[in-house]
């Protein structure tokens, strides 16, 4: 999902509030994720978002120097955007997701920017912003969310996040749409709903 063009001007003022359809639109379209910095420790927030990304049916690759070659949740670990842009050949990673501090982001857009193909999505975390380099990933055509959780906004549009009491802002009469597998386990997908 590429900029319309017709946003706001500043970067701040684009990336202060994101409709819920642009949202929704970006989890559908992505099939796989760079995820840098990711963690081997199930305790960490990273580690957690990789398996539930997988367990949706992202193709996710982790991305972490400090474990390449190591296998994480039944993934291989690559060391470099680059690396696991490789593992691909030719099919383009769709989302890179930095789980990485705010600091950090400016220079993993750059080598995001340096793949080819290019990208479709550069996600920054809860907490990760660089205005900057947001600007320069959406010059170059990227669709850009900064300071979100794609796993809060995948349970929360899905519906999985009011399970937990949790006021997700969305009021539907629309009955859930279920995924293949597990009991609780919603999908934001609006075709293929299974039947009771």
């Amino acid at each position: 999902m590429q900029p319309t063009g017709d946003e706001p001007g500043p970067v701040a003022d684009r990336h202060a509030r994101y409709p819920d359809a642009r949202i929704r639109a970006i989890l559908n379209d992505t099939r796989t994720i760079a995820l840098v910095g990711a963690s081997a420790n199930p305790a960490r927030p990273s580690w957690i978002v990789l398996k539930y990304l997988l367990a949706r049916g992202y193709a996710v690759i982790p991305v972490n120097p400090g474990l390449a070659g190591q296998d994480l949740l039944g993934r291989r670990v690559a060391a470099t955007l680059a690396e696991a842009q490789a593992s691909l050949g030719d099919q383009p990673i769709d989302m890179v997701e930095i789980f990485r501090n705010s600091a950090a982001a400016g220079p993993l857009v750059d080598e995001a920017l340096a793949l080819s193909p290019l990208p479709k999505i550069i996600w920054m975390q809860l907490g990760v912003r660089d205005d900057a380099a947001a600007a320069r990933a959406e010059a170059r055509g990227l669709a850009v969310i900064m300071n979100r959780c794609p796993k809060i906004e995948y349970g929360r549009l899905s519906g999985e996040i009011g399970w937990t009491g949790v006021n997700s802002r969305i009021l539907s009469a629309k009955k859930p749409v279920l995924a293949a597998k597990g009991v609780q386990k919603l999908t934001i997908a609006e075709r293929g709903r299974r039947s009771e």
